[in-house]
């Protein structure tokens, strides 16, 4: 009997989603920078400014530094039910700055206008950055407002000392840039670290090998695979969207591949299966669970030549022509998927869920689940996924079928679909595991 493992939504990728709220004061001029500085560290803003805001500073500025539209009324387009949406949009909403005012309607529960309706809307975290004169700053309905947001749960930064209005100088100047953007990302990375808490590998190190390693013939060519990463780079986003600390060791991956890697993966290049071995072993010597997705090579040349070898630079036959290349004398990989099960990296009384992938072709000996079956028993690892490749299979940015096979090379579970839909079933079942794992050993 096998079980049909269920799958979930993807999170979010490395691009954070922030909206920019913009309340009328004149420091409302700092607000093109601070949506620059998010957007240089990696955030995709959309703008809401009320309409006392942009009094003092056009639309066309904001939209020009956010790369999107403006948008100001709830009735811009009332289609779109846009509160609702911006909001739902939303991972972080940063005001900045937030008037005196601003913060009295949200504190209020006010919603007459699109920023505070969406303020009201969202369930993502909220970021004020107030700005104001001393006095309104310190007036005690201020005072009590910005105690009731805080006490809701709302970030509220304090406001700077410095040069206000005219010739006045006090605290109520809004923060500089930098520093808004430095605590907008702080209250991300707490958001993330809550949300992790209560999901199903929170607490866990998981380390995902993914790619094809290559092994130099010379400065110039390599013996190497058709494998893209595009499996095990998923498996890593999925496993960190269950909150999971993970490691991916990448195997020549292009910028592509690893693009929408969330933030919460640490990724170590690697070119070659020794230096594969060596970056698995060391970060598996804490890891929960190891998930092997990398095609690494068999074999190796036994000599890496130090020179682009020439077809004139071949061995002469008779009359001096040339017979061809020389051959290539392979030595044999370590098998780092089985080094694993056999002299696992963890010492510390703890132990390492390991999971394989088999990549197989049918031939006369046996169809693709034979092999793998094969090769579960071979190996001994907990877990192994067994897919069929060939020239539009499994490789590339194509969908995936996988079948799962215990160490006796029984099936356990199967799943199929894009490689996301398949990936979160492997750690759907990484994390079902570890779970029974940790329950036997209470």
């Amino acid at each position: 009997m096998h079980q049909q493992v269920s799958t979930r939504a993807a999170s979010p990728t490395g691009t954070r989603r922030v909206v920019v709220g913009v309340a009328g004061s004149i420091a409302a001029y700092k607000a093109p920078t601070v949506i620059r500085r998010l957007r240089e560290a990696g955030c995709e803003v959309k703008v809401v400014a009320t309409e006392a805001a942009l009094r003092f500073i056009g639309a066309p500025a904001l939209a020009a530094v956010a790369g999107g539209p403006v948008s100001t009324g709830v009735f811009d387009d009332p289609a779109a039910v846009e509160h609702v949406a911006v909001g739902e949009w939303a991972e972080l909403v940063v005001v900045a700055p937030a008037s005196a005012d601003l913060l009295a309607r949200v504190a209020a529960g006010r919603a007459d206008d699109l920023l505070t309706a969406t303020i009201l809307t969202t369930t993502a975290p909220v970021l004020l950055c107030p700005a104001m004169h001393t006095q309104m700053w310190l007036n005690p309905a201020t005072v009590e407002n910005v105690a009731t947001l805080r006490r809701r749960g709302l970030a509220v930064l304090n406001p700077a000392d410095g040069r206000l209005t005219g010739q006045d100088s006090g605290t109520g100047r809004l923060p500089e840039p930098e520093v808004i953007v430095a605590e907008a990302l702080r209250v991300l990375a707490e958001a993330d670290a809550r949300e992790a808490a209560g999901r199903a590998l929170a607490g866990r190190h998981v380390v995902v090998s993914a790619g094809g390693t290559r092994e130099p013939l010379d400065p110039v060519r390599f013996l190497g695979n058709r494998s893209s990463g595009r499996q095990g780079t998923a498996v890593a986003r999925a496993a960190a969207a269950e909150g999971a600390r993970v490691t991916l060791v990448a195997a020549n991956l292009d910028g592509e591949v690893l693009r929408d890697l969330p933030p919460t993966v640490s990724v170590v290049g690697v070119g070659t299966a020794l230096e594969l071995e060596d970056a698995v072993r060391s970060t598996c010597v804490d890891a929960d669970a190891v998930v092997m997705a990398a095609a690494v090579a068999d074999y190796r040349p036994r000599s890496v030549q130090g020179a682009k070898i020439k077809k004139h630079g071949l061995a002469p036959g008779e009359e001096g022509k040339a017979t061809g290349p020389a051959p290539i004398e392979l030595v044999e990989n370590p098998d780092v998927l089985a080094g694993l099960v056999s002299r696992p990296p963890r010492t510390d009384g703890h132990r390492t869920l390991v999971v394989g992938f088999a990549a197989e072709t049918g031939d006369a000996d046996g169809d693709v689940l034979a092999h793998g079956a094969a090769k579960a028993r071979r190996k001994g690892a907990d877990l192994m996924a067994v897919n069929a490749v060939g020239q539009d299979l499994g490789f590339g940015d194509v969908p995936n079928a996988v079948v799962v096979l215990d160490a006796d090379g029984a099936e356990v579970a199967r799943a199929q679909g894009a490689k996301d839909e398949v990936a979160r079933a492997l750690v759907s079942l990484v994390a079902e595991r570890l779970a029974a794992t940790c329950a036997d050993a209470q």
